[in-house]
Parts: structure tokens; sequence; C-alpha cells
């Protein structure tokens, strides 16, 4: 009964009786793929300074039961869900501020999973100087070798290379640039490609997945995961899932949906990134949607065909409002290969129109530097095309706003604290392939510039 009520909630009747007259073929497998009936262990969704949703999911239906406290043997406090369900969501508030906290769930009776490995950390309060360490995964959703190797070689690294300020080598969040299940988002496939792959890191890190197109071609994704719409993570409440933005220590990071929104200059969602930015006085800006603005690799920014257009879109009417707010990074995904910018501004049009005067600055060992200790306009963002976290297509890798190309499968991690952002390309091999540094604050950094000419879109 459970089934069908979730069916007529999510789909409505019209569809039911579509899929009821089509009886066989692909009406019924898309149908069918929009459910997951299984067991589905822990994972951690929309953290904030004070608090954080755990959902899983079980084979039957019950009130599920939260108990968590300050060690593994110490659960002095419990939550409980208002009914019995099978897919389980439990909102903890009134936290601490960066605490560990150790969690078992169950149905109060029976405890299906608990243990040294379940924990988790809240968020630092805003503007906390505080180092943060992240993981970054694009187009991660194939379940094959390369995906185990990806996870496997930065968990190894990040073990042999601790964080300066803190003995635990863990994550404090995951982020992915999208298409987080191949090949058709199904919750099938999220089991399979998402949730099976990553549980171990699920149970003790929040993850915040971008919306990729292969992710849209089932209605699952905004089913599987909870993002804020009214800010309850930081930012400017955007009313919808699709794109929101939070906060975590001095970080401010905005996610947008590329995929299924308008992306028009006068768009709900770029109005709001506008006003959203304008508000934000984080030290860090940070970007993350699917579709790249610049990039050669199995996906072409320059093609009008590719994509639906969306690449030059994206280029053209999303990026000129990051760069007037002095986004430090943006992360996309959609491209499997890597890519890389130097940090640049004011490149809005197609790769020919590529001027080396558009170089906001070129690394010195890789290190950038910018004169002012928080934002400040055209002063260069860095654009990273992630998309090779199990699979690696071809491409010519030849954008010339790309100075680094790599046919290299990998993940990135990234550390941040204070005026300082260190960034590596993990390949699947363990090796870092690529990294960089962004160093704000410096006497002799890049400041607030101009565009030569204005933006004609």
């Amino acid at each position: 009964m459970a089934f069908f009520l979730r069916l007529l909630k999510r789909l409505g009747l019209a569809l039911l009786v579509l899929v009821v007259i089509y009886a066989v073929g692909r009406p019924t497998q898309i149908w069918l793929d929009g459910f997951y009936s299984g067991e589905r262990g822990p994972y951690l969704q929309m953290m904030s300074a004070n608090a954080v949703t755990i959902r899983w999911q079980s084979e039957k239906a019950f009130t599920g039961v939260v108990k968590y406290g300050p060690s593994e043997n110490t659960l002095n406090h419990i939550q409980r869900e208002a009914a019995a369900n099978e897919e389980h969501e439990i909102r903890l508030t009134m936290l601490k501020p960066a605490t560990k906290y150790f969690y078992s769930i169950g149905d109060g009776n029976e405890v299906s999973h608990k243990g040294k490995d379940f924990w988790f950390k809240t968020a630092p309060v805003k503007n906390a100087q505080q180092g943060v360490r992240f993981w970054v995964t694009g187009d991660q959703g194939y379940p094959n070798k390369i995906q185990n190797q990806v996870r496997d070689a930065m968990l190894d690294w990040i073990e042999q290379n601790p964080r300066a300020d803190k003995v635990s080598s863990s994550l404090d969040l995951w982020l992915t640039t999208g298409d987080n299940a191949y090949r058709s988002g199904s919750n099938k496939q999220f089991q399979v490609g998402f949730f099976e792959p990553y549980k171990a890191i699920l149970r003790n890190t929040p993850v915040w997945p971008v919306y990729g197109n292969h992710d849209a071609r089932r209605w699952v994704f905004f089913d599987l995961f909870t993002f804020p719409t009214k800010a309850e993570s930081g930012g400017l409440a955007s009313g919808t899932e699709h794109y929101y933005s939070f906060d975590y220590a001095n970080i401010h990071f905005v996610i947008l949906d590329t995929q299924e929104n308008d992306l028009g200059q006068n768009s709900e969602m770029l109005n709001w990134l506008k006003k959203d930015l304008a508000q934000s006085k984080q030290q860090w800006l940070i970007t993350f949607f699917h579709h790249p603005p610049y990039t050669k690799g199995s996906h072409d920014s320059d093609s009008k065909r590719d994509s639906g257009g969306r690449l030059i879109e994206v280029r053209k009417n999303i990026v000129p409002v990051l760069e007037q707010a002095g986004v430090d990074l943006v992360l996309s995904g959609h491209s499997h290969m890597y890519e890389r910018s130097e940090m640049m501004a004011c490149h809005y049009d197609d790769s020919s129109t590529f001027k080396k005067s558009m170089i906001r600055a070129a690394a010195s060992n890789k290190i950038y530097k910018k004169k002012g200790s928080h934002i400040s306009a055209h002063s260069g963002t860095i654009y990273t095309v992630l998309g090779s976290s199990s699979k690696v297509d071809n491409g010519p890798l030849n954008h010339p706003a790309l100075a680094y190309s790599y046919k290299e499968a990998g993940s990135m991690i990234f550390d941040v604290k204070q005026g300082h952002l260190k960034a590596h390309f993990i390949n699947k091999s363990g090796l870092v392939v690529d990294q960089f540094e962004i160093i704000k604050g410096v006497s002799d950094g890049v400041i607030e510039q101009k565009c030569e000419a204005p933006v004609r879109y």
C-alpha cells in the first residue's frame, strides 16, 4: 500500500493511468525505475552549525528513531519520526557548532546502524577561520572499477596527508558536479552507483550533489536528497531545491541547476543569484553547477548544439554575474576529463575570442594571489571542469582558456584556512596531477578590475 501512496504523491493519477494502459515496454520500465524497495544506509543532509538531517531507507515501514550523543556509547538524545515510513528523514536541531556527535538509527527497539564510523560533525559558525577540507567528484555515477579506484585513491591520499590543524584525516564536506547515477538517474541506479560505493563516506560526511543531465532522466533526484529552500544552512532563501546556497566556516557555497532552470539574464535563478552573492560577506565564494562555460573535452562549449546550448548560456549569462560578485572558484562537470583555467575574467564569447589579457594572474609555481582579503569584482576566477570520477572520454583538450587539461580519471581535495585555499587533483592511481593555491590579502596580488569592454549579453 505504501508503494502506491508514494506513487500517487509523486507522479499523479494521470501518469499512473498511462502506466497501467501501457503495461509492457518502456513506459512501465520508466515508472518502475522510480522505486527501490531495499535497504539504504544513512546519509547526512543539509548540515549547519546547529542542525543536520539524517536520511536512510528500510525494507519495511516503521517509525524511525535516531539516538545521538558525545560518544559511541553515550547516545543520550533521541529523535523520532512522526509516522511510519520506509524512507526515513529526521532533522536534529539545537546542536552545538563544530561538535562531533555519534548516532544510531533504528525503530526504537532494534538498531540497524551504529558504531565508531556513525558520526557527524556540525558546521563551524559563519565566518569561522578554522580549516575546512572538502572533496569534489564529478560525473561519478558509473559503478565500475574506475569509480572505486578514484574513491580509494582519495582515501589513501588524505590518510597520507593529514590536515595541518587536525589529527583527523576526515572530510568536512563532499560536493559533486552532477551526473550522480548513470545512465538514467533511476532510484536503483542511485543505489548501485552512488549509495553503495560511497556508503562508508556518506555515513559521516555531508553530501551536496549537483543536478546533472543524467540525473534528470528520471524524477527521483529531488526525492532522494534534502536541500535548503529557506536558508537553513545559511545564504539567502531561494524557495526551491533546484538552486540554493550555504555557509561553512568562512566559505559561501552556491549550487545552481543549469539543467532544468531558465538561464536567461532575467530568470528567477539569476535574480536570486545576484541577491545571494551581494548579501554574502564570507571570505570565499565558490560556485557549483553541471554545465561548464569552457570545455574542449567530451563536450564543446563553443557548440550551439551541445547540450541544447546550455554551455553557451552559462558563459554568457551566469559567468558575468559570478565575476562581478568576485567569485573565486567555479566547479562544473559534464565533460569526462579534467580541465582548469588560470585566474581569469571577462571571457564571455567563444574560444576564438580569448585573449591573454583576460588572465588576471598566471601562477607562480601554481600560486595565485589576490590583494584584497575578501572579494573584489573581476579580480580573477579559476574555472575547473571535473567530470572524470568514474569515466574518461575523448576530446581535443585544446581550449585556450584552460591551461591545464588532462585525460585522467580522478577527484579533487580542497583545503581552506583563513585566506589560503589549496587544491589537489588526485588521479585514480593516487598521483597529484594538478594542484594550485589561492592566497588572499597579499600586498602584490590582483585587485578589483573592470572588463576591457562592456558585456554584450
